[in-house]
């Protein structure tokens, strides 16, 4: 009778250990997939960061350009010549500058990361696009510079 009851209690305690185990694997598999679901947001987090980096920057130089430019129509006449072609054309080369930080930014924007699930803007479209902004500011800088 003694040895039934320990036999029972054996095997009353071992369904139990069997059920908490498996109990902890499915909890382990399910935080390990909440965990790789918060990296693949923090990557997709991160991506979007880098493309609202991008835009400050290229917001920037277009601001900068701006000023350049402008800067050269209300100085001329308060200043001597040489104070305005000199800030005219510190803000314009500072323009191609933001458009090249612009694209160095959006490449190295973090460390190593899976990929994010969004589609990201092609790098391509990102580097022509800054090209092309600093081709008009090089051309804005020789206007300003060799204008009569």
């Amino acid at each position: 009778m003694v040895r039934k009851s320990t036999i029972d209690a054996v095997e009353s305690q071992s369904t139990k250990v069997a059920d908490s185990a498996r109990q902890l694997k499915e909890s382990a598999v399910r935080v390990e997939d909440s965990a790789d679901r918060r990296t693949e947001l923090a990557s997709n987090r991160t991506a979007l960061a880098a493309e609202r980096t991008y835009s400050a920057w290229i917001r920037t130089g277009l601001f900068s350009l701006a000023s350049g430019a402008g800067a050269k129509g209300v100085l001329t006449g308060l200043m001597p010549e040489w104070v305005v072609l000199a800030d005219s054309s510190a803000l314009i080369v500072f323009s191609i500058f933001c458009y090249c930080a612009a694209v160095w930014r959006f490449r190295n924007s973090g460390a190593a990361r899976p990929n994010p699930d969004l589609k990201q803007i092609d790098l391509r479209i990102l580097i022509a696009m800054s090209a092309f902004l600093s081709l008009v500011s090089v051309v804005a800088l020789i206007g300003i510079l060799f204008a009569a």
